[in-house]
């Protein structure tokens, strides 16, 4: 339990030290604009899977605390902070709003990997329902190194 605790951290420094992507930060920072001599928030990106990205830094932060923590109420939260978010990703594949910032002939690839990552978000879900923490460890993991591995494939 401490090993994948250990390497559940590790990985999660791993994600904060590399931060977000230079198109994700770039596209936050454009969003937002000037409004009577203040910096406000511009509306909702026109990219989901920004939008999407996003979501998941926060939620992942929580998670990785809590499931670390046993703390299933607030895994069960971050994740349901993220419900919507991938719908929008798909729908914006489709309409062509979303664009892969390398390897963009690779479509399929991605959302197959995606549908795989949700597949883990739900499995992590029913883990917290069971107040499992060891299952809730190993699959925050999971989802953790599939974050570098898409990070790595599609991120310029």
């Amino acid at each position: 339990m401490k090993r994948i605790l250990r390497k559940t951290v590790y990985f999660f420094t791993l994600l904060l030290i590399a931060g977000f992507p230079p198109e994700i930060s770039s596209a936050h920072n454009e969003q937002q604009h000037h409004v009577h001599g203040s910096t406000q928030p511009a509306p909702a990106s026109t990219n989901p899977l920004i939008e999407e990205m996003t979501a998941l830094d926060a939620a992942f932060r929580d998670i990785v605390s809590a499931a670390a923590l046993g703390d299933t109420e607030k895994v069960q939260g971050a994740i349901e902070s993220l419900h919507g978010a991938m719908e929008k990703t798909r729908e914006g594949m489709r309409a062509g709003t979303v664009t892969l910032p390398k390897n963009a002939a690779r479509t399929k690839e991605f959302t197959e990997r995606d549908a795989k990552f949700h597949e883990k978000l739900d499995a992590l879900d029913r883990a917290t329902r069971r107040k499992n923490q060891r299952e809730m460890l190993r699959i925050t993991k999971q989802l953790l190194d599939g974050c570098v591995q898409c990070h790595q494939t599609f991120r310029k």
